[in-house]
């Protein structure tokens, strides 16, 4: 299992690559269905303005078109940093029941960190959560993205 999920995780992190090619935070998501990939998608806030275009939830729509159903209820979802809140959202809503990530998000996390939005009793859903796969290499991407950008930044200054 462990390395199916490295497998799928890696693939995340290619779209993740994707983002910070455009410029975007590098956070990339890859659905899975019976182990075939059904939907890959990767950040794209700042190319589209648009703040609900996060990795997760453009793979989740693109998942949905291409079984024609909202219900993902025997998907995985792969995705570099762990959910926001809004991205915890369409993971209920949609019915995922599996969600694996790499890294934490300590400042918006909503699976682990600041609360475990897919562990509420209260949601009629709840989804498993397998954290940390390729944690470090996710994480990384992300420091080194944030750094290089203040860096950039200070000599425009």
């Amino acid at each position: 299992m462990k390395c199916m999920h490295e497998k799928f995780m890696r693939m995340a992190l290619e779209e993740a690559g994707k983002a910070e090619a455009l410029g975007e935070v590098p956070i990339g998501a890859v659905i899975v269905k019976d182990g075939e990939v059904i939907a890959r998608a990767h950040n794209l806030r700042e190319t589209s303005q648009n703040p609900v275009t996060h990795a997760e939830v453009l793979a989740i729509q693109e998942a949905s078109r291409y079984l024609g159903s909202f219900r993902l209820e025997s998907c995985i979802l792969y995705v570099t940093l762990e959910p926001c809140v809004m991205c915890s959202g369409a993971i209920i809503m949609s019915r995922i029941p599996h969600v694996v990530y790499g890294a934490p998000d300590k400042k918006g996390g909503t699976v682990d960190s600041l609360m475990r939005l897919l562990d509420e009793p209260k949601f009629n859903h709840r989804a498993l959560v397998t954290s940390g796969v390729l944690g470090d290499e996710c994480g990384e991407r992300l420091t080194l993205f944030f750094r290089n950008l203040r860096k950039k930044r200070k000599k425009e200054v």
